[in-house]
């Protein structure tokens, strides 16, 4: 091996943010004491433990294990007030779960969560006759929930800006009286769904699914242990900076084929331009070729991962368009324009549409990178910033929201690979 090719690096990252968030539910509503096994924690996930314990939840944690004690029966506290910071599954999944119990139970949420979008699933649950109440602007935080038990039947939904609606009342369906039949009119990110149909599986509830109609039967959850796997969103950097560094070579063990997280499908990207990409039973491997194609590509089911993909799009060779990633713009900010103006202000050149960003080939330059307080901003330049010189943030500590050792994990891969 050539002294200057850089040494394979195998990575352990933290747990699944998503798995982690549905998998508190899960455990607060099964029959029993689960543990968790290397659950993430960062932010948003310490968050949603909170709630569940001011909710009345028992949560016992330790650095590798989290241990709940379920109540199918919904909160124990009659009444409590439930700070979610800026975690979405935290403020939409809490709110639909302390809907199945008997209480009064306000939420609150951090600025930037109060923007964000909750009206189809707020509708979805007046529908099933609970009483939801937003305190200043409909169809967001603040919201006080009088709960008084779900009977369950027939609801419409709307998922064309979030799947984690749909992801709420699939959660909630075994803890109503009838079980829920819930038609779908729109669903964006599906893979997100599957998780959550699988995690639930591992519970003991099956869904079916007719169509557009999911058919979820009451009956409750059971206790298990439950292992998380690495966070397949936050392993898109790492496989980003070894597909722009000819040589180098990143391995991330705990995510392989048989993984729950669609955002695994980013280094099926990877590949169609030109990296080089291994995916094993149990692990992942992408090298750097030298070469890096522009191309066409659908994200919707994989956005999370686009400003991954645009901030490694300038190294290409060709132009990058992104299609079909209207749901970035309703996130912790509007991720298309925030990777735009971040690309611009580089000196890259951009044209954007309302579900679309196209990025030119071309040199670019250091620049001061406005993060809006979004973690995934930080993590997708800070990549850019192994080829430019020069790239700083105004926020860098945003990513503690789902991985708090970031910048050190990425340094350390910096170094090793001669970023």
């Amino acid at each position: 091996m050539p002294v200057d090719t850089p040494a394979p690096q195998s990575l352990s990252l933290p747990g699944s943010k998503s798995i982690t968030a549905r998998a508190l539910f899960l455990a607060a509503a099964a029959d029993g004491v689960t543990t968790l096994v290397r659950p993430l924690r960062s932010d948003d996930t310490e968050g949603f433990a909170e709630g569940l314990v001011r909710l009345g939840y028992r949560v016992g944690r330790t650095p590798d294990t989290w241990q709940v004690d379920g109540r199918p029966q919904g909160p124990a506290a009659a009444e409590a007030d439930v700070y979610c910071r800026d975690g979405a599954t935290t403020a939409r999944f809490l709110p639909t779960l302390a809907a199945a119990g008997h209480g009064t139970y306000r939420f609150d949420a951090s600025p930037q969560m109060r923007r964000r979008p909750l009206l189809p699933l707020s509708r979805a649950l007046r529908d099933l006759g609970v009483d939801l109440r937003h305190e200043e602007a409909e169809g967001h935080h603040p919201l006080t929930v009088r709960a008084a038990g779900v009977e369950g039947g027939d609801v419409v939904l709307d998922a064309g800006q979030s799947s984690q609606y749909l992801t709420a009342l699939l959660l909630l369906g075994p803890l109503t009286r009838r079980g829920l039949r819930i038609r779908v009119t729109d669903l964006v990110s599906a893979p997100y769904v599957e998780i959550t149909l699988a995690m639930m599986r591992a519970f003991g509830v099956e869904v079916a699914r007719e169509g557009d109609v999911f058919v979820v039967p009451p009956g409750g959850y059971r206790a298990t242990t439950y292992a998380i796997e690495p966070d397949a969103s936050t392993a898109s950097y790492f496989f980003a900076a070894a597909a722009i560094t000819p040589g180098a070579e990143v391995t991330v063990p705990g995510l392989g084929a048989g993984a729950l997280q669609g955002d695994l499908g980013f280094v099926d990207v990877l590949r169609r331009m030109g990296a080089r990409v291994s995916v094993g039973a149990d692990a992942t491997t992408v090298r750097g070729t030298g070469e890096l194609r522009g191309l066409t590509v659908n994200m919707r089911d994989i956005s999370d991962t686009m400003p991954t993909l645009a901030a490694i799009a300038p190294f290409a060779s060709g132009p990058v368009r992104i299609e079909d990633v209207a749901n970035t713009r309703v996130k912790e900010c509007d991720r298309l324009e925030a990777c735009a103006e971040n690309l611009r202000r580089m000196g890259v050149r951009v044209a954007t549409g309302p579900d679309w960003i196209e990025i030119r080939p071309g040199a670019a330059t250091g620049t001061r990178v406005t993060s809006y307080g979004d973690h995934r901003i930080v993590m997708s330049f800070a990549v850019t910033g192994l080829r430019v010189p020069g790239i700083s943030f105004d926020d860098p500590g945003c990513v503690r929201k789902t991985f708090p050792g970031f910048h050190e994990a990425f340094a350390a891969l910096r170094t090793n690979i001669g970023g």
